[in-house]
């Protein structure tokens, strides 16, 4: 497998999931203001969004959003317990976290750091994103992870969306809660490897 990514985008969440898992996976890095891979080959004829994850199977096929590829990572080592099983009503409460987290923070973030974007639409965006912080905050006040007491891809995608505040001003260290999970999340041994893999620490 092969997976596109840009150092510290989202697609760390599933270079993160890769390393939980366990699982051999080829990282292709990706310009995303040229739209090039390393190789030099032309992103856009591998995803037309030209935005970063790809994860490109061995038989050709490939995804293109976030939250599927996590999900089918962790379904490629089911031992790890990543993934609630399919069926489960624990798996669609960890879809519903992963949908939270793209249209609410994930697209927030993404305005706060389009540099012509108006100052206005900039503030409407901010003050929805605390909103959005202050009601996880709320939920991790009492709880290890977004899904009780186990770490799952849903705290990937979390973790890499709640790294990026300092680069907009959005200070984490106003919720307690949220700054305790952050460090908990970044000291696991596999985030550190992917973090490494990409150049952030």
């Amino acid at each position: 497998m092969k997976l596109y990514y840009s150092p510290g985008a989202c697609s760390l969440s599933p270079h993160i999931v890769a390393c939980e898992a366990e699982l051999p996976v080829e990282l292709v890095k990706v310009d995303l203001q040229s739209k090039r891979t390393e190789n030099g080959e032309d992103f856009r004829q591998i995803n037309p969004n030209g935005y970063v994850p790809v994860l490109m199977l061995d038989d050709g096929n490939k995804l293109i959003e976030g939250p599927a590829i996590v999900q089918y990572l962790a379904d490629q080592a089911p031992d790890k317990k990543l993934i609630p099983p399919a069926g489960a009503f624990e798996r669609y409460q960890l879809q519903q976290w992963l949908n939270f987290i793209s249209t609410e923070i994930h697209k927030s973030f993404s305005l706060l750091f389009n540099s012509t974007a108006p100052d206005a639409a900039k503030q409407l965006t901010l003050d929805s994103l605390v909103t959005r912080l202050e009601t996880v905050a709320e939920h991790l006040s009492t709880q290890a992870f977004l899904l009780g007491e186990y770490f799952s891809v849903a705290d990937a995608y979390l973790f890499v969306t709640l790294s990026w505040g300092p680069y907009v001003n959005v200070d984490i260290s106003r919720w307690p809660a949220l700054a305790r999970y952050a460090d908990k999340i970044s000291s696991r041994p596999a985030v550190q490897k992917a973090m490494r893999e990409e150049g952030l620490v």
